[in-house]
Formats: C-alpha cells, structure tokens, sequence
C-alpha cells in the first residue's frame, strides 16, 4: 500500500446539494486493461474508459498527467473512469457490444454529513479505488451493493431504479449507476482489494464516516446509458439478453474504476467554491475546457489484440456467462490473448509499393466511393491516376491529390473499417487516413 504524507485540507461551506456534471463524451479506449487491478498485464474482460489518453496497462499520476487530450472535457482533470462494456447476448450463442448513448457523465458531489459540514478534501496524487464487485451474483443490502444501480429510462412508463438488470425494454436506453465511496484512511493511496482504503459512510450519502476512515472526499458518481432500445426486436424469451463483459447477467456484478489524474489544488478550488445546485459545470470558474474536436479526436490505440467490436463467437477474454446466485469464478485456459502488445496501428504497411501513411484530414479534390473499398483498391485508384496522395474516408470513399497542408496533418480517430475488408481502416468521419507515394 502506497503512504500519504501529508495533504492540506480546507473546510468547504458548501451546501449538501452542491455538484457539478462532467460530461465524458466519448472513449478513450475499450479494450482489456485495467492498471488498477492486472497492472502492466491483461485484465479479465473488457472495459470502456472514459478520460485522458494516457491510459495504459502501467497507468499511474505522471502517465495520466502526461496525456496530450482526454475524452472528458475538461483541461484540468486527465483522470480514467472505467466501466465495464454491455453485450447483447443471442440465441445462438454469440455476442454483440450495445452502444452507449452519449458517454459517460462523472458527478463531482460535495456531500457532508446530515448533522454538521465536514473537511472535504481533493482526491490526493496516486489515488485510486474500486466501487462494485465484479464476481457477485445475487444481492445483499450492504453499501457497496446499494452503490449499484440502474435505471430503466422509459419517460412515458417511468419506473424505480434496480440493483439488477430489469427484465423490461428501456425505450430511452438502460443507465447503469456507480456511488463510488467518500470516506478515506487518510493514509493509502492504494489496498490489496483496492476497496479498503476507502469506505461508505453511513448511511451512504449523507452519514459521518467511521472512525477507521475519518477523511472525508468529494464523492464521485457516474452513469452510463446504453442504447438497449436498438435490440427490442431481437429478445427471445421473457428474461432480458444483455449481459456485461464480466460475463454477468445479472448486473449485481457491475463496477467502476478511478484513477486520479487532476490537477490537484484545481479540483481541490472547485471543491471549496464551486458551490451551485445545478449541476452545470460552466458555473465553476476554476475549470478551463478542450474544444469538442479535441475530445472527440483523442483516444488511445489499443494494446491487446483480440476484437472487442462486431459480432463475436464468445465475450472476449474467459468470460462464459455465469448466472449465479454464487459469485461467479474466474476462467482462464480458453485461448484468450494473456499478451499485452505494441500498440495497433490503422493504417496497412505499403511501403514495399513505394506508399507511406501520412494521416491527414480531408484536403484533395478527386473522389470515388465503392461499396468494396480497401487501402489497395484507393492506393491503384490513385497512383492509376497519377497522384502522390491517396486518402480513405467513412469506409467507403478514396480522394486523391498531389499536395496537402502540412497544418491539417495530425493523428485522429481514423477508425473505420473499410467496407470491403473490415481488419482494414478507412479514415472516419471527416477524416482521411492519407497515404504518400515515396
């Protein structure tokens, strides 16, 4: 476990219902890492992450602070949240990943106990925890377990929230909840279950924190809605299909990760002064914002080479479906990559025919689209032509040209798969994955 020597404290006059919304809108990265609990290895199963694109295996407070951009969209906070990825379960036996809608939107709570405000202090540098249980599978009223939520989103047919997956179509979309603990040792940044160190106060939201755990946080919420509503047609029996990565069905399994990557004595004024009700991040003058493009661009090149997209046979990594009401066991020996590799490149090597990948955005003036389109079929397109660039876009389109501005050059989110060979990428929206003739 990793000491804290010493961490300055104010006391916040902050209303109980204090808060702000950090919108985190896209991934950074989905694949399986997770630093916090299979550090420099490959975890169990997959993870959405939210935040800076300084996420890796190795993740750490310099590596997060390290990171050109973040998904989230403030400059201040390099932070990763993590989550566990949803999947539609078929009949036949195979998978398919369910979109989120919109994100991830963190909470930033400044809750005190009912009976008198308390010092609320910033989370310190190298701090990290865990909110859920992966391996559960049934349900007890304890706190970390009424930490797990969800909401069947249905505003014409509104239901409570559930500490399961609810056996009904969410027509505005499934959000899954995690209240992450408040109440710190003061000391460790870290435990061996990477739960310990931190503790729910009682009752959970507006109680004191024991004596074991006497510092009090800011508390951290997040919610994830998935677009369930896109697979109504596609139920098979009265039991819902979904299941997470985790090979859980039942959602007692879900969780969240956090790992600290704020600048520390910014979030800590936010703390202390950001003190309105609504919600609106944009009343907190501490905080300065990427621009939307910014956010949307950044993301972190995968490292484990498995597919975590499209249909699958199985849910990547061991992870049969384990229904419970035991708590699931961990798999290994099924074949799944242990390997956590370089990092995976989107563009093909043609430097044998004389191309190079030169990434780019959209800047050249001849076009043509095929419903078969490959980098070979654009790179004969173009060099027939004869032009120096060839550059792919939104799966389908080739553009060629013979000059480019170096200002447009830059690494983006080229992630498409080509239409006519999806192990192929295709630029994305707006942007072309560009190759040079040498």
């Amino acid at each position: 476990m990793l000491p804290l020597l010493a961490l300055a404290v104010l006391l916040a006059p902050a209303p109980a219902a204090a808060f702000w919304r950090l919108p985190c809108n896209y991934p950074v990265s989905v694949q399986r890492l997770d630093p916090i609990v299979n550090p420099a290895g490959v975890s169990g199963h997959v993870h959405t992450v939210m935040g800076g694109n300084g996420f890796d295996a190795t993740m750490d407070y310099p590596k997060a602070r390290n990171s050109s951009c973040s998904t989230c969209t403030v400059k201040e906070d390099l932070s990763s949240y993590w989550t566990p990825n949803l999947w539609f379960a078929a009949e036949n036996g195979s998978f398919h990943p369910v979109a989120q809608a919109g994100g991830m939107l963190v909470y930033y709570l400044q809750r005190y106990s009912s009976d008198g405000p308390e010092p609320l202090t910033a989370f310190p540098p190298g701090f990290r925890m865990l909110a859920g249980d992966p391996f559960l599978r049934s349900f007890n009223a304890t706190p970390a377990q009424d930490a797990i939520s969800f909401a069947c989103l249905d505003y014409d047919n509104p239901s409570p929230e559930t500490p399961a997956l609810p056996d009904r179509n969410c027509k505005d979309g499934l959000r899954a909840q995690v209240f992450f603990p408040s109440c710190w040792d003061g000391k460790n940044l870290d435990s061996a279950d990477h739960k310990s160190h931190m503790a729910y106060p009682d009752p959970e939201d507006a109680g004191r924190c024991p004596e074991t755990h006497p510092s009090r946080m800011v508390s951290l919420f997040y919610e994830v809605i998935f677009d369930v509503d896109a697979w109504k047609d596609e139920w098979y029996n009265a039991s819902q299909p979904f299941v997470f990565s985790n090979g859980d069905p039942t959602g007692y399994g879900f969780h969240g990760d956090f790992l600290n990557g704020w600048h520390i004595p910014t979030l800590q004024s936010a703390i202390t002064n950001c003190t309105a009700a609504s919600g609106a991040i944009e009343q907190c003058p501490y905080f300065t914002y990427f621009p939307a493009a910014a956010t949307e661009d950044c993301f972190t090149p995968p490292r484990v080479a498995e597919r975590v997209d499209g249909w699958l046979p199985r849910l990547p990594g061991c992870n049969p479906i384990q229904r419970g009401p035991k708590r699931a066991v961990p798999q290994t020996g099924c074949g799944a990559t242990t390997v956590v590799g370089k990092p995976k490149v989107y563009y093909e090597d043609l430097t044998a025919r004389g191309w190079r990948d030169k990434r780019g955005d959209r800047t050249f003036p001849e076009t043509t689209a095929s419903d078969d389109m490959t980098v070979e079929h654009c790179i004969d397109r173009c060099e027939e032509d004869g032009y120096k660039y060839a550059g792919l876009e939104y799966a389908r389109e080739c553009w060629c040209g013979n000059t480019i501005h170096q200002a447009r050059l830059g690494l983006v989110k080229c992630v498409t798969p080509c239409a006519g060979n999806e192990t192929q990428y295709c630029g994305g929206s707006l942007k072309l994955t560009v190759y040079k003739k040498t």
